[in-house]
């Protein structure tokens, strides 16, 4: 039995339909499962059990000898929102309570970071455990998921194996619901289908031409490859980067979504709002030299590679992974 929490979400609904696709069948699925639109996430999909988010600690109380393993991919994920108290309950608190209960049960524990911990990127991408707790995020979503790696780097009692994965610029399939957090790739399908044309952001840095800032573009399907790579290796505890290892611009993601749409390019820019402007990334790349030196060793999807297999066969498809 395999327990993944955030299951109705983007990267999570993801993950179980490849644990499904490798024969695990017996899925314990976690959520608040109140939000009509992501009912197409899961649908289809081959699951034991749902459990409300609200209700978990009392069914794995009751459950975890059967529990082999437990994603938590659950968190709120709006960069926007600057209520503090909400990340601190549902991305800190909650989390530590999982955290708990996989060490009490011996229960092996992936869990969610993201690359949002590294704020403006002046101590660079390393995932060097050393440098966490000098980390200065630029939003409260970022202080949270950076508030619990450092939590857990400085626990005594530890999941006998646990992995924390600081997810860079995912994108793909499942992402239907997301609204304006959705990938930049999602909203310029969505844009160019309607008007042939689409907007990114101006650049407000003098060091970077508009179009030019840069991230580093994760295709979910090399997301789920590396969770289930981590569940099988069950060793080299520690907190991973998740990135493809390549940071390219904006310009090059938006060219290669007219592409894959057959379409001309025509792109135009507007000013980044106001409010995101003093807390904007202009380059993000995931050093991934961790991952590997514990055996990953996948070629991860070329950002012309997973635009092309995200719009052509999911967008343009209307299609769930």
């Amino acid at each position: 039995m395999i327990v993944v929490t955030g299951a109705a979400g983007f990267i999570a609904s993801c993950l179980v339909s490849r644990l499904n696709a490798a024969n695990f069948n017996d899925i314990v699925v976690v959520d608040n499962f109140s939000v009509a639109k992501k009912e197409g996430n899961l649908k289809g999909k081959k699951i034991k059990e749902y459990v409300d988010r609200d209700s978990f600690f009392a069914w794995l109380d009751d459950n975890y000898e059967e529990v082999e393993f437990i994603f938590h991919l659950g968190a709120r994920t709006d960069t926007t929102e600057f209520n503090k108290d909400v990340f601190d309950l549902l991305n800190l608190n909650y989390s530590k309570q999982v955290w708990n209960a996989c060490c009490e049960y011996q229960i092996p524990l992936v869990y969610a970071s993201s690359a949002a911990t590294y704020g403006s990127g002046t101590l660079g991408y390393d995932d060097e455990e050393a440098t966490i707790p000098l980390l200065q995020p630029l939003n409260p979503y970022g202080d949270s998921k950076n508030d619990f790696d450092k939590w857990a780097l400085e626990q005594t009692a530890k999941p006998f194996f646990w992995a924390g994965l600081k997810f860079f610029n995912v994108y793909g399939p499942n992402e239907y619901h997301k609204g304006k957090m959705a990938s930049v790739i999602f909203h310029a399908y969505n844009q160019i289908k309607e008007k042939g044309s689409m907007k990114l952001f101006r650049s407000h840095n003098p060091d970077y031409a508009d179009g030019e800032q840069m991230r580093d573009f994760v295709y979910v399907k090399d997301v789920v490859e590396v969770c289930m790579f981590l569940m099988q290796h069950r060793k080299n505890s520690g907190i991973y980067n998740l990135g493809s290892g390549k940071a390219r611009t904006f310009m090059a993601l938006a060219l290669n979504t007219f592409d894959a749409m057959g379409v001309e390019p025509n792109i135009d820019f507007m000013d980044t709002p106001e409010n995101l402007r003093d807390n904007y990334q202009y380059f993000t790349e995931a050093n991934m030299s961790k991952l590997r030196s514990i055996g990953y060793n996948r070629e991860f999807y070329t950002l012309e590679e997973g635009v092309k297999d995200y719009v052509q066969n999911y967008l343009m498809e209307g299609k769930y992974y």
